[in-house]
């Protein structure tokens, strides 16, 4: 069986804080491996795509901004529960009620600006990856 796959993005601020290479070592350190990634400024047609599933919500806007605000790092890493690895490694989704040590906990300026994202679970994987890096898997 394949190892499993789960897309992670690094997100304009944790960018500008320069620490990509503290957030990819600390995936590396439980286990994760990088398969793929991609450095670029997301367009508001693909911020606005990808977080489609919030569009009604009151925050799609200022999120959709926010991504595209500067550079992201777009990410496909794979290892065994990776997606359940990734996701704890963030932290919560509010820094402030991150556990000590998680990247959100470290990096995070707010719940908008947390400095990471990561597929949901599978389904969400599959959609994410395809989105960003349809043309290599």
């Amino acid at each position: 069986m394949a190892a499993e796959q789960t897309l992670a993005i690094i997100k304009p601020n944790a960018v500008k804080k320069n620490v990509i290479g503290k957030i990819i070592a600390m995936a590396e350190d439980i286990g994760l491996h990088m398969t793929a990634a991609r450095m670029k400024t997301l367009s508001s047609d693909e911020a606005e795509g990808f977080y489609a599933e919030h569009r009604e919500r009151p925050f799609f806007g200022s999120l959709s901004k926010f991504m595209t605000s500067g550079p992201v790092l777009l990410i496909v890493f794979e290892g065994d529960n990776a997606i359940e690895k990734w996701r704890k490694l963030m932290g919560a989704t509010d820094p402030a009620k991150a556990a000590p040590g998680t990247i959100r906990k470290l990096y995070a300026d707010s719940i908008e600006a947390n400095s990471t994202h990561g597929s949901e679970n599978k389904e969400a994987a599959r959609r994410e990856v395809g989105f960003f890096f349809l043309e290599e898997f």
